[in-house]
């Protein structure tokens, strides 16, 4: 199998669509989210990032008949035992709230008590260049940092404006794309996804300005 030309991306949260769009676009390859076939987004029961980052892939790739690129990520605070972890994009919702970056934001509030705390995220990302692939790629990173009870920038999305990565001064949601997509777990991640396409023949070399 050659170099992949696209892939589609098994998520619609559109803020993850326009980092990885711009984390690939050197290699010139497209990226295609699944809510342009329709695609809905699979349960994911597991608790473990990895198994539902293979979920999403699967179902990605049978419904597009399409390579998969999916991603599971979320957050994890020391005080609360890593939680929410897995459940972070519905957070709020396991306890009774609404779904929205906000609720979420305020449900972990509530549960520090207004406190800080040591936290992470995690990206775990997963290939399929089909869907019944038995030898996905897989990559994991974590981008570590602190928790504040006080929310700081406009940008990013879900627990952005509440992460002060180690070392910085900026929260995740004050840096602009090209910061984040310097520092982030889903960057990390990336470059060792990319890495291993690149060492399987699966990527283009990157394409340089002026080519």
């Amino acid at each position: 199998m050659g170099a992949l030309n696209e892939l589609v991306l098994a998520s619609s949260n559109e803020g993850k669509v326009l980092e990885f769009q711009s984390l690939l676009a050197p290699f010139g390859l497209k990226l295609i989210s699944q809510a342009s076939f329709g695609i809905e987004a699979p349960p994911e029961p597991h608790p473990s990032f990895v198994e539902n980052a293979l979920i999403k892939a699967r179902s990605a790739a049978r419904r597009a008949g399409l390579a998969a690129l999916a991603d599971d990520s979320g957050i994890c605070i020391e005080r609360l035992n890593d939680k929410p972890g897995v459940h972070s994009a519905r957070w709020s919702v396991l306890h009774g709230g609404l779904n929205h970056d906000s609720d979420n934001n305020q449900m972990i509030n509530q549960q520090l008590k207004g406190g800080s705390s040591k936290a992470y995220f995690v990206c775990v990302l997963v290939l399929l260049r089909w869907p019944d692939d038995p030898v996905p790629l897989i990559a994991e990173a974590r981008w570590r940092g602190q928790w504040l009870a006080e929310p700081r920038g406009q940008g990013g999305f879900g627990y952005d404006p509440h992460f002060l990565p180690e070392g910085q001064s900026l929260t995740a949601a004050e840096m602009n794309l090209a910061q984040k997509n310097r520092l982030s777990h889903r960057a990390k991640a990336i470059e060792q996804l990319l890495a291993q396409m690149l060492s399987l023949g699966l990527l283009a070399a990157p394409m340089r300005s002026g080519d």
